[in-house]
């Protein structure tokens, strides 16, 4: 039976896409070949539509807890703003683009019948439009023309909005099949494009669930368990009718990083920021829109690239990828062993690379998703994995990522570190050497025997632990729980160390937050010296927003 083009269809849809691109990704990955053969089309494109599929159950969640319901363009808005910050490489950038002009047409349609048809007509047609805008040189034979294709093949569609969604979805397969005759490279290594392929699957989910072909019900979409939906035909066909099957993918030279980050800037400094890193490298792709970006480019000084968003306005998130050279297709050997650890700050993810780990870097009210933390543990390319959650809300978040981890062959221990610090004191005992059960114990012991503690600033009058604190009160949390409530941060911070050192401690590690005063560091790096004879104390630049000041003594 057909179902409406509503918020629950929404819902529905990101779930049902999500477990077939799941399903498509490792074939998505086998075939990618243009713009870079790296491989990583298929995987990009499920961590993107993860974190809309987790934007729209927080929309769902949050409409709940007020006892209201989810209209259409809340569910559409919350789709399009999860897959702009959550977008992954060349492919997800330009998902994203896809679902914001799908979005700026139909988060206006709230009518039956006839006009929400149209509506996914002219949606399919501004989502094509606005893609070919955000590639700065876009190319035929990709998921331009696929994307084109589809909002032909809806135009051309009579009928209700799931017939619009099905033609929609009929004419991107046609069309997939033929990119190898339109971009050389794929013809040459015998593959449809990657990004189109996906596109298709995505499209075919649409067509499942407004045709009642697949249930409209909610679908749990967490960060801890897979997707327990059954995909409908269209979605499970479109791999092999399209023909994504693997051929051979070709040496490709050129620039030697991949660069992508948010920024926060207005229209005009965007546009002289594509203009800049338009002459630093290619694949340039800029999407999204009043006042937040997500820019993606492939050029050989990320620094440079880096260097323009802080010119144009506030970058963050920004992550960069090294092809390997100019011989980017060649697999690396793998490690034997290797660490993964979620941290806070981009100075937190720098320690960690230097001691040789894969940091997943992380924003106050962005946890990463599991999906996220499985390609974390795929890019550290080891046969044996550490993972370092480093935050007790991410305990089953990182168990879901290990789990299927170790589906791929990958031994995978879970370190129960509750906090950066205790991830740091886990890192410095960590020896690949040893055997795997003995490095386990080892990180285990170093962070269980690390105490911590963090300073936050309170936003609101609540009730804690150690009483009443006010709005701007600094607040002193020892191992979670509000121990300290004060009104200065060195002085609530000397409290907090005083605590903490009572039960004893050899080394006293300080993590400095993005906002933290210049000599907050020294003063208590003295103070300690001067009250706690034979402690050693050691101060890093975090650069974590959420806390100005982590602690941690062993």
């Amino acid at each position: 039976m057909p179902y409406p083009l509503d918020a629950a269809a929404v819902r529905a849809w990101c779930g049902l896409a999500l477990e077939a691109l799941g399903r498509e990704r490792a074939r998505i990955d086998a075939i990618n070949v243009y713009p870079v053969a790296d491989g990583d089309t298929g995987t990009n494109l499920y961590l993107t539509l993860e974190s809309a599929a987790r934007a729209v159950e927080a929309a769902f969640d949050g409409h709940a807890a007020a006892g209201t319901a989810p209209r259409l363009a809340d569910a559409l808005g919350a789709m399009a703003h999860g897959a702009l910050i959550g977008a992954r490489g060349n492919s997800g950038t330009i998902l994203a683009q896809l679902l914001r002009g799908m979005t700026e047409v139909l988060a206006a349609t709230d009518r039956p019948g006839g006009a929400v048809a149209d509506a996914l007509r002219r949606a399919l047609r501004r989502a094509a439009e606005s893609a070919y805008a955000a590639v700065e040189h876009p190319v035929e034979g990709t998921v331009l023309t696929v994307a084109t294709a589809a909002a032909q093949g809806a135009e051309r569609a009579r009928g209700e909005v799931f017939e619009v969604a099905r033609a929609a979805h009929a004419q991107a397969r046609t069309a997939l099949r033929a990119t190898p005759g339109q971009l050389a490279v794929l013809g040459r290594a015998g593959v449809v494009d990657a990004g189109g392929c996906g596109l298709v699957a995505l499209l075919g989910a649409l067509a499942d669930v407004l045709s009642g072909e697949v249930s409209a019900a909610p679908v749990a979409v967490r960060a801890d368990a897979p997707l327990p939906v059954a995909a409908g035909p269209a979605a499970a066909a479109h791999g092999a009718a399209a023909g994504c099957g693997a051929g051979d993918p070709p040496d490709d030279e050129g620039p030697a990083f991949e660069v992508i980050y948010l920024l926060e800037a207005g229209d005009a400094a965007v546009a002289r920021l594509r203009t800049r890193l338009d002459g630093l490298g290619d694949s340039l792709v800029v999407v999204g829109g009043d006042g937040l970006w997500n820019v993606h480019v492939h050029v050989d000084d990320a620094g440079a690239a880096v260097e323009a968003g802080i010119e144009a306005g506030r970058p963050y998130r920004i992550r960069i990828t090294h092809f390997g050279g100019t011989a980017r297709t060649k697999e690396p050997e793998m490690a034997a062993r290797a660490v993964v650890a979620v941290v806070p700050g981009d100075g937190l993810a720098g320690l960690c690379a230097e001691a040789g780990a894969t940091a997943v870097t992380t924003r106050p009210g962005e946890p990463p998703a599991s999906g996220e933390l499985v390609q974390a543990i795929r890019q550290a390319h080891a046969r044996e994995v550490m993972l370092l959650p480093n935050d007790p809300g991410l305990r089953h978040t990182a168990a879901a990522a290990a789990e299927e981890a170790r589906t791929e062959g990958v031994r995978v221990a879970l370190i129960p570190t509750r906090s950066a610090v205790q991830g740091l004191a886990a890192l410095a005992v960590h020896e690949p050497a040893r055997s795997f059960d003995e490095d386990v114990v080892a990180m285990t012991s170093a962070a269980g025997a690390t105490r911590y503690a963090e300073l936050a600033v309170a936003e609101r009058q609540s009730w804690t632990m150690a009483g009443i604190c006010q709005a701007g009160d600094v607040l002193g949390l020892i191992d979670g729980d509000v121990a300290v409530i004060g009104a200065d941060l060195a002085r609530t911070a000397m409290t907090v160390l005083d605590r903490m050192l009572s039960a004893g401690g050899e080394l006293v590690t300080l993590v400095l937050g993005a906002d933290a005063p210049g000599a907050l560091g020294r003063r208590l790096e003295r103070y300690v010296r001067e009250r706690h004879l034979a402690v050693d104390t050691v101060v890093y630049e975090g650069g974590q927003h959420a806390a100005p000041l982590l602690i941690g003594v062993e």
